[in-house]
């Protein structure tokens, strides 16, 4: 499905990462990239990754120092002339802004958490936009929490809310320029950024007793996803927020099951197991 397609990823950490899933989606269906790396630390696990990948090129890119992005633009200039999809798999909020009463969130952690996670999309779009080929796609991730209260989320679950938003005027501002602009919104998933929310593991086994599948939702299946919303065969959709959750979004209750003639909640049978 992307062959000959070339593009940019930011916010591959590690070979658990959703975002790692997504490159070796995209390698799978004959697309190059770059990857890219936030310090030293990261880069020291990226490194492997992109050589496991087959990746020949990674840049150094702190999302909120405009100076990084356009550096990275004139790189890709550099070594790919342009590119044909932006990924980009950044989020971040202080831990504590993500426990306790939402009311309590300070002004700091709430710049931090859109500052970080929003508004890092519409500026790397901005200045990367002249090393993007027309028909290309930019595609971000987001996650339920921006539409239903998720516990242990908090200023994140705003910050998601706004992402989204800006999809859909992104992708209307970038539409003359056929550009188009997504959003995969995940399922839980254990990664080094879910390692930072409390009760992890019990949103996980939630997830999989009540989403209709039942079961949770792997980096690949959420890569095989983002294929396709980069391929040419979405060409004709932009603006989409597209949930990979086991269809966990679209439960209205909590599934119930009948076991010997009396119902039950599927909750009560996993949540020791």
């Amino acid at each position: 499905m992307l062959r000959g397609k070339k593009g940019l990823i930011i916010g591959v950490a590690n070979s658990k990462s959703i975002a790692y899933g997504i490159a070796e989606a995209i390698k799978k269906q004959g697309g190059t990239f770059a990857l890219t790396y936030l310090n030293e630390q990261i880069e020291k696990r990226v490194r492997p990754i992109a050589e496991e990948l087959g990746c020949e090129h990674t840049y150094k890119l702190d999302v909120s120092q405009p100076e990084e992005i356009d550096a990275v633009r004139e790189a890709i200039e550099r070594d790919f002339g342009k590119i044909d999809f932006l990924v980009h798999a950044v989020a971040y909020a202080p831990k504590e802004a993500l426990d306790g009463r939402f009311i309590n969130t300070s002004k700091e952690a709430f710049d931090i958490a859109m500052r970080t996670s929003v508004f890092s999309l519409i500026e790397v779009t901005q200045r990367l936009l002249p090393a993007l080929n027309r028909g290309g796609c930019v595609l971000t991730l987001t996650y339920y929490g921006s539409v239903a209260v998720m516990p242990h989320y908090n200023v994140m679950g705003v910050a998601k809310a706004a992402l989204e938003a800006s999809v859909r005027y992104l992708a209307a501002d970038l539409g003359a320029d056929g550009i188009r602009v997504n959003a995969i919104s995940a399922g839980p998933i254990r990664t080094l950024a879910s390692s930072g929310i409390g009760d992890f593991k019990m949103m996980l086994k939630w997830n999989e007793a009540n989403s209709p599948l039942r079961e949770n939702v792997t980096i690949e299946q959420i890569g095989g996803s983002a294929a396709y919303l980069l391929s040419d065969l979405a060409s004709g959709v932009t603006g989409e927020i597209h949930y990979v959750d086991s269809g966990y979004n679209i439960v209205g209750m909590a599934a119930i099951e009948e076991i010997d003639g009396k119902s039950t909640l599927v909750w009560d049978r996993l949540k020791n197991q």
